[in-house]
């Protein structure tokens, strides 16, 4: 039996694959080409069953170098929890970008914004404007929901990001508040959920075109299984957690991060809630992680890339182990 060809009637609603009924371990399998969804969708709706479809940068790169040729709106998707390179997407990013700041409801209640705002202004990429929001709390949705008809072209806006960023969340939170579309796009906490571009009429204005996430390279959550991946991703507001050091102490989360400070310094951890943070005055290192001797400016962060960042008050050279393969980065602090 031949895959059918693809055709947009024939994509998944939920994740943009091309639906086909027959190979069981493909994307977009289905036991009736008519559903509107495949298998995967269905049991990530009904029954929070993920199965992981991997697929690497290059694919989605290609997704956005054909949307750099076009002239529509992107929105460009950024976690405020976990904000990474955004430099390395220029390449690849038209001259019609909207940058829209997700997941407000994780950090804490007060905040400048303005500041957090003015951090994207230094790193040479060019917005037509800038926006906070929350999906969860409808933050700021009617102000987006202008922006986006002050500054499109054409019908079609493009939604993109890195993984797990909250596009769809927006998307279906779009369709809730401004459209009679039913349609709605299958979410999940876990990595490359969305696999293909999907379209999504809102109304007569606009529609949505959602795209997959892009791959965060060396992140702890490829290294960890579903539930350490639930425990590690936050799912509530953030409280962050105070230390004064006066002497030399270390600090532990979990089994992730294993923290050795030697100098005067008051830190602040931004973390889920759900992991614990050990202090120590004697060195516990575990042997199976890797150092980095790393200086921090002071009102730097360190972000552990897929577990969170941690800020610093004053210049400090610290001691950083991390899981192989893990990255970080020292940056201007955001909060």
């Amino acid at each position: 039996m031949a895959l059918r060809k693809e055709s947009i009637m024939n994509k998944c609603e939920g994740c943009g694959a091309l639906l086909q009924n027959v190979d069981k371990l493909k994307e977009g399998y289905t036991t009736n080409l008519d559903n509107p969804l495949c298998n995967r969708c269905f049991r990530i709706r009904h029954y929070n069953d993920y199965q992981l479809i991997e697929k690497d940068n290059d694919y989605y790169i290609s997704i956005l170098k054909e949307i750099k040729s076009k002239n529509d709106l992107t929105l460009l998707v950024v976690d405020l929890f976990q904000i990474y390179d955004l430099v390395n997407l220029k390449p690849y990013l038209n001259s019609n970008v909207l940058l829209v700041l997700t997941k407000r409801d994780l950090l804490p209640e007060k905040l400048y914004e303005d500041k957090i705002l003015s951090y994207f202004d230094n790193l040479g990429l060019d917005f037509l404007d800038k926006i906070i929001i929350s999906s969860k709390n409808n933050y700021h949705f009617d102000e987006l929901y202008d922006l986006i008809l002050k500054y499109k072209k054409s019908q079609y806006v493009y939604v993109v990001g890195y993984t797990n960023a909250g596009k769809s969340t927006l998307i279906n939170n779009f369709l809730k508040l401004y459209s009679d579309n039913l349609q709605f796009i299958t979410t999940s906490n876990l990595p490359s959920t969305t696999l293909n571009t999907i379209e999504i009429k809102v109304n007569d204005s606009f529609s949505f075109i959602d795209t997959p996430g892009i791959l965060v390279k060396n992140s702890l959550l490829d290294k960890v299984n579903e539930d350490v991946f639930k425990k590690i991703v936050p799912k509530k507001r953030i409280k962050p957690i105070v230390y004064q050091i006066k002497t030399p102490q270390s600090f532990k989360i979990d089994d992730f991060l294993y923290l050795k400070i030697k100098e005067k310094n008051n830190i602040v951890f931004y973390l889920s809630n759900n992991l614990k943070i050990e202090r120590f005055f004697k060195d516990k290192v575990p042997s199976d992680l890797v150092c980095h001797k790393v200086f921090v400016k002071a009102r730097h962060d360190i972000l552990i890339n897929g577990l969170g960042f941690i800020k610093f008050m004053e210049d400090c050279e610290v001691e950083l182990f991390l899981p192989t393969n893990v990255s970080y980065l020292v940056r201007f602090s955001v909060i």
